[in-house]
C-alpha cells in the first residue's frame, strides 16, 4: 500500500474548499428560494473564484514540493506564471 500524498498546506486547502462548498450550498438555496439572478450570479462568481484560487494554490504547492530539485528557481517561477492559465 502506498503512503498518502500530503503536504503541510493541505489542511488550509481543505478549509478553503469547505468554505467554497458552504457558499455553493447557499447558492443552491438562493435559487430554490427564488432570489434575484443578480444576487445568485454574484455568489456564483465568488464560489468560482474560491475554487480557482484553491486549484492554483494546490498546483503551486505541488510545483514547490514535488518537482525535481534540479529545476532552478527561475524555472519554478516561470511554471507558476504558466499555471495561472490552467
Amino acid at each position: 500500500m502506498t503512503e498518502p500524498h500530503r503536504h503541510a498546506t493541505h489542511p488550509a486547502l481543505i478549509a478553503r474548499l469547505k468554505r467554497a462548498d458552504g457558499h455553493l450550498r447557499s447558492v443552491i438555496e438562493m435559487i430554490e428560494a427564488g432570489r434575484p439572478c443578480l444576487d445568485v450570479a454574484q455568489q456564483l462568481q465568488a464560489v468560482e473564484k474560491a475554487v480557482v484560487n484553491a486549484k492554483r494554490a494546490l498546483i503551486h504547492n505541488h510545483m514547490d514540493q514535488c518537482l525535481d530539485t534540479e529545476h532552478s528557481s527561475e524555472d519554478r517561477a516561470e511554471l507558476k506564471v504558466i499555471a495561472r492559465y490552467l
